[in-house]
């Protein structure tokens, strides 16, 4: 299962040592570490990376993902990233880049308070005991969430709110007159940019998935050449796993999109 996780730690030395423990179960064939950081959060609550480590490459979504994360840990705990959820807003697309929910979120600012380091991760675990025992060992507190999928929730959602928004707004146009005529349609237009970018935007996230499935795949594919016996064929069959759920999202989002994308065209032609 590939979960994303944050170990808060009251010290420096304890991160880092957190970090290393990661990356020693990962050698011993426990874990798949993607990609993993040393973060901390200052009196004004910045968060600044203070130390990486890895094999995930840094252009691919992994790294954005935990860069988004590190980004909402900076922001406000508690209610104040639950309630912004409900429309299409900057919280919003960065808990869906970071592939992680506003409850999560919520949940490790309240103990990442300024002046404490923790260490954010993407790894892929069979169990979660491992990691579990030996984070208390260091005097970690872990925080673990599956890493979570919106390609489809996110790009569907954004394009039907903006195909009401114009088919509502044609309705006006009919009544409208003289500058408020003029408003109005200057408004449409802006929102037609809006949805082909939308359609756009859709595209390159399908890229981006493919771009981080073959970042894995050779993450563990290096892992599998110097295994033997069950172990390699463990992690082949992981390789064989995310090529296919990679595949069958790209197509779903692909397909999603696009049927969205025509029922917003009919909607448009219909009111107009």
């Amino acid at each position: 299962m590939e979960n994303i996780l944050v170990v808060v730690f009251d010290s420096e030395k304890g991160a880092s040592e957190g970090l290393s423990v990661l990356n020693q179960l990962d050698c011993d064939g426990i874990i798949t570490i993607y990609a993993g950081s040393v973060i901390h959060k200052d009196a004004d609550g910045t968060v600044s990376v203070t130390e990486t480590q890895g094999n995930f490459p840094s252009e691919t979504i992994a790294g954005t993902a935990l860069g988004s994360l590190i980004g909402l840990l900076a922001g406000p705990a508690g209610a104040g990233v639950g309630a912004t959820v409900g429309g299409i807003t900057g919280i919003i697309r960065d808990l869906h880049t970071a592939h992680v929910n506003n409850h999560f979120v919520d949940d490790v600012s309240a103990i990442l308070k300024p002046g404490k380091f923790a260490v954010v991760a993407d790894v892929n675990e069979e169990l979660m005991t491992p990691v579990d025992t030996q984070m208390e060992m260091v005097g970690g507190v872990v925080f673990r969430t599956e890493k979570e999928r919106f390609e489809y929730e996110l790009q569907t959602r954004e394009i039907s709110e903006i195909s009401a928004q114009i088919e509502q707004l044609k309705g006006e146009l009919a009544t409208a007159a003289g500058d408020g005529k003029a408003k109005i349609q200057a408004q449409i237009d802006g929102l037609t940019k809006k949805l082909q970018k939308a359609g756009t935007e859709a595209e390159q996230y399908a890229q981006q998935i493919v771009r981080e499935t073959e970042a894995k795949v050779q993450v563990l594919q290096k892992k599998a050449a110097q295994a033997q016996g069950d172990a390699k064929a463990s992690l082949n069959a992981q390789v064989g796993k995310l090529r296919k759920q990679y595949e069958e999202s790209v197509a779903k989002l692909r397909n999603v999109t696009a049927e969205k994308l025509k029922q917003a065209a009919d909607k448009i032609q219909k009111a107009g």
